[in-house]
């Protein structure tokens, strides 16, 4: 893997997650956080869709350094908003397959090709980059995909976006049409990929691996229904995985992921990869003592937290082994010999068994009723003695 561009749609898709409503300050501080961390495209909104959202994608684009991009369906108003709002690319799109063509846009196939090529027409006599989405490519008859990417090849288009609109790809099978489409046109390849089977960011790297040259993904995997590929799981896959350079600054991806977190006002789940409480976080006794002694026991190894901006946790519970709890309170400035040790774990183990949480307060109320002493009392006796 030579390189993998980010398109970021966190602003766009993400928001369309149920629920979920940034506000123009929203978009401007993630879309800044997301300029900023060196992201390659930012999809920043849909600005057809009301006075509110154009000028935010309009704002977005004058303040950003990167590529700022809009979305459009192949309608004149929705063209004509995207190029007024003064971003540097237009994204287009329109239904292929043909349960969209006929229960949705109730249209026919000659009329999709002659819509989309009329809107990349439209959108590159003005200049701008095109880029041009066959809404759901995976379930569209793959002759009829061909014809379309063809047409709009010829119309001068800049980017072909293959979505798999509703998640029914998998990896092995989206790498193959990733390499057909690029075998039927010369305009540079992206994707976008959803998460109904919990494929998204697989399938999103299997797209980069067949010759596409960037993916469409949302922080902390916000978006429709299962959400999109993740940020956060794409770009470290691609830097720890491939060891590919993203140009992505990683050490803001805690940081971006808690303000979407917020903003997005859906939580972020424990087990979530690279940004979920649990990532960098250890309790059960064996992998807490290898991590103590090496973290490459029992984390990847090609990634630590302080590449994400995280912080590594021991955390104690029921599963808790006497390495962490010896750890944890020398860290509080106890000095336990090895049978307070043992005293301190079982008070913690019987504890989290009850499901509840070992907060500091907990540990140092556990070491005073076993009789640990900190390090500085124990140094004070020891010169009185002498």
């Amino acid at each position: 893997m030579e390189s993998a561009r980010v398109f970021d749609t966190t602003l766009r898709d993400g928001e369309q997650s149920p629920g979920t409503s940034f506000s123009y300050d929203d978009k401007r501080q993630i879309a800044s956080i997301l300029d900023e961390m060196g992201t390659h495209v930012i999809e920043a909104g849909f600005p057809v869709n009301s006075d509110a959202e154009f000028e935010a994608v309009r704002d977005i684009a004058s303040a950003t350094q990167t590529t700022t991009c809009g979305l459009a369906r192949v309608v004149d108003a929705d063209i004509e908003a995207a190029l007024d709002s003064g971003v540097e690319m237009v994204h287009t799109f329109v239904s292929t397959s043909d349960v969209q063509i006929e229960d949705s846009m109730h249209a026919t196939r000659d009329e999709v090709v002659q819509r989309a090529v009329d809107s990349v027409e439209r959108v590159k006599e003005t200049g701008t980059t095109c880029m041009f989405s066959p809404m759901d490519a995976t379930r569209t008859d793959e002759q009829f995909l061909i014809d379309v990417i063809e047409a709009v090849t010829e119309a001068g288009v800049d980017w072909i976006n293959v979505p798999d609109t509703c998640g029914v790809a998998t990896p092995t099978r989206f790498k193959a049409l990733i390499e057909k489409v690029r075998a039927h046109t010369d305009a540079r390849i992206d994707v976008h990929t959803h998460d109904d089977f919990g494929l998204a960011t697989a399938n999103a790297l299997a797209g980069i691996e067949a010759g596409a040259d960037q993916a469409q993904v949302s922080v902390n995997s916000i978006g429709e229904r299962a959400g999109n590929a993740a940020y956060e799981e794409y770009v470290m896959a691609v830097e720890s995985l491939y060891q590919t350079d993203t140009g992505i600054d990683t050490t803001r991806i805690a940081e971006l992921s808690e303000i979407v977190e917020e903003k997005s006002a859906m939580e972020t789940p424990g087990n979530k990869p690279i940004v979920g409480a649990n990532a960098f976080s250890h309790e059960s006794g064996i992998h807490a003592a290898g991590v103590i002694e090496n973290s490459d026991t029992f984390e990847p190894g090609v990634m630590t937290p302080e590449m994400v901006g995280a912080e590594r946790q021991l955390v104690m519970g029921k599963h808790t082994g006497t390495h962490s709890v010896r750890e944890r309170l020398r860290e509080r400035g106890y000095d336990p010999t090895d049978e307070q040790v043992s005293a301190v774990t079982r008070r913690v183990k019987d504890y989290g068994a009850e499901k509840r949480r070992v907060t500091v307060d907990v540990l140092e109320r556990f070491a005073e009723a076993a009789g640990v002493e900190r390090q500085r009392e124990r140094e004070e006796e020891e010169e009185v003695h002498v």
